[in-house]
């Protein structure tokens, strides 16, 4: 089976930057202790401090959906609500 590989893009509203920084580095520990996390990378853009990129490889769907679940990202996702201007997600598959 496939390992299944997510890029996740994450944009804060500028003035809410260093907050949603902070809270997404409190998920890397955690998300790479999740069962079938293979590769857990955030990645913040060079030139636009609020752009972030999370690169990540799971074992396979079932246990990324896992977790999604998780209390650690639900919490993220509670204090950042209303702080994130763009959130997009895309699940990739290794071709070559």
């Amino acid at each position: 089976m496939n390992k299944l590989i997510i890029i996740a893009k994450i944009e804060a509203f500028p003035e809410h930057a260093a907050f949603v920084k902070q809270e997404l580095l409190k998920l890397v520990e955690p998300s790479r202790q999740d069962p079938g996390s293979v590769q857990y990378q955030l990645h913040q853009d060079n030139s636009n401090p609020a752009l972030f990129f999370f690169y990540e490889i799971w074992e396979n769907e079932v246990l990324f959906q896992e977790h999604m679940k998780t209390a650690h990202l639900n919490n993220y996702i509670a204090v950042t609500e209303g702080r994130i201007k763009d959130f997009s997600m895309n699940e990739l598959t290794v071709i070559s």
